[in-house]
């Protein structure tokens, strides 16, 4: 096996419900967290104390750049991205930011005025962005204006994904819309039918040339035909049980994993991980496991992180678990990243964690502060970007003693 580097009730701040300083009865605490976003579903487990280590990596800050208000009291999911050689980066009070990779020196920095919702994405050209007036706009990488913007259906809070020809977008609604990659002008639109009570987020359909695929808060996943919308095949993913709304909550809100040799891995809420064959849906092997986070794939590793903040590795082809760490158990880990070996989580408190892929014995950790982290690091060969709940924006580089 080889490894190798390839209903809104509340918006208050997540760490206060975590950490215990709002009293709120049980029953409102629950559907609480479920208002503030899609890391906000995790069951109540104890966060473990960190323990001390034998620390094998070092992180060292590179430099640190303040963003506008973060991700708001929301906590919008505004995940920045890296191209061409630029980290672009967004807060929820509309300041949309391009910086140098490299040294984080501002590039240009533009206010977009109706605030923004969505994580980011970009092609060569191009940034797509959702905001909170219900649109996806097309920002020019050079200097931050605006190509196009169209309305779609309700709140975009995934990234935009595209193709060739198309930026496909997933609403809070459950309608995936199509816009012409170039134009803004919509193609199509498929809309699902989901329940009263969900996990406030909604996974990134996975987008190639022929089709997407895209997850909903129902427990099925759709695969749908670029060239129309139309629905090729489905799959219930995860189905309802439990006495409450809440224990019948079967969210899909990671997004798909596809391979390239045509595997697709999909997470659930309440339900299984499962891996597919991506042409017609047929499962290859399933596991039980509740979480709505994006797993990664490496190699012949496929890495999960449940809803207890367990991180497991497992053999991407037949599901068997390799190793599990319960070492940072409650502690509301973001989706993992990878980088040099190694994989990367944020904590609720601020904490980088880095955790051996081959044995998941951590070998390293940074703490960046400020009101905790929900976001996904970004990895860009050695380097970490880490862009906390509260707006700071940290590039972290790599060493090994």
């Amino acid at each position: 096996m080889s490894l190798s580097s390839n209903f809104r009730l509340s918006q208050l701040s997540l760490k206060q419900l975590r950490m215990g300083r709002l009293a709120l009865p049980a029953s409102l605490l629950a559907v609480s967290l479920l208002a503030g976003c899609a890391n906000s579903a995790q069951p109540e487990y104890t966060p473990k104390d960190l323990v001390d280590f034998d620390s094998k990596v070092t992180l060292d800050s590179a430099w640190s750049e303040s963003v506008g208000n973060g991700l708001g009291r929301a906590h919008y999911p505004l995940a920045p991205i890296v191209a061409n050689d630029r980290l672009f980066v967004a807060a929820e009070d509309g300041e949309l930011e391009a910086l140098d990779a490299k040294n984080g020196d501002d590039v240009w920095q533009v206010t977009l005025p109706s605030g923004i919702t969505s994580a980011l994405n970009a092609d060569t050209s191009r940034l797509y962005v959702g905001t909170r007036d219900g649109k996806v706009s097309a920002i020019n990488q050079e200097d931050g204006s605006v190509e196009w913007s169209t309305r779609v259906s309700s709140e975009v809070l995934a990234a935009p994904q595209y193709n060739d020809e198309l930026v496909v977008v997933q609403s809070v609604d459950g309608t995936i819309t199509a816009l012409d990659r170039f134009t803004g002008e919509e193609q199509w639109a498929y809309t699902a039918t989901i329940p009263a009570l969900t996990l406030r987020g909604t996974g990134a359909p996975r987008v190639i040339k022929p089709v997407t695929f895209a997850g909903f808060a129902n427990g099925k996943l759709v695969t749908l035909d670029n060239r129309s919308g139309q629905e090729l095949w489905d799959l219930r993913v995860a189905v309802p049980a439990g006495r409450t709304e809440v224990d019948q909550l079967v969210d899909l809100d990671g997004q798909p994993v596809l391979t390239q040799d045509g595997r697709l891995f999909v997470t659930s809420y309440n339900g299984r991980l499962i891996a597919l064959d991506a042409r017609n849906g047929e499962p290859l092997w399933d596991k039980k496991s509740s979480s709505y986070l994006t797993p990664i794939v490496v190699g012949d590793y496929l890495f999960s992180i449940d809803n207890a903040s367990h991180v497991l590795a497992m053999d991407a082809n037949t599901g068997n678990v390799l190793w599990k760490s319960e070492d940072l158990e409650g502690r509301w880990l973001t989706s993992p990243a990878f980088v040099d070996g190694k994989l990367v989580v944020g904590d609720f408190d601020g904490y980088v964690h880095l955790l051996d892929a081959q044995s998941g014995e951590i070998v390293g950790r940074y703490d960046v502060g400020g009101d905790g982290i929900s976001l996904t690091p970004l990895t860009d060969g050695k380097r970490i970007y880490i862009y906390t709940n509260d707006g700071e924006l940290t590039a972290l580089d790599l060493e090994t003693p």
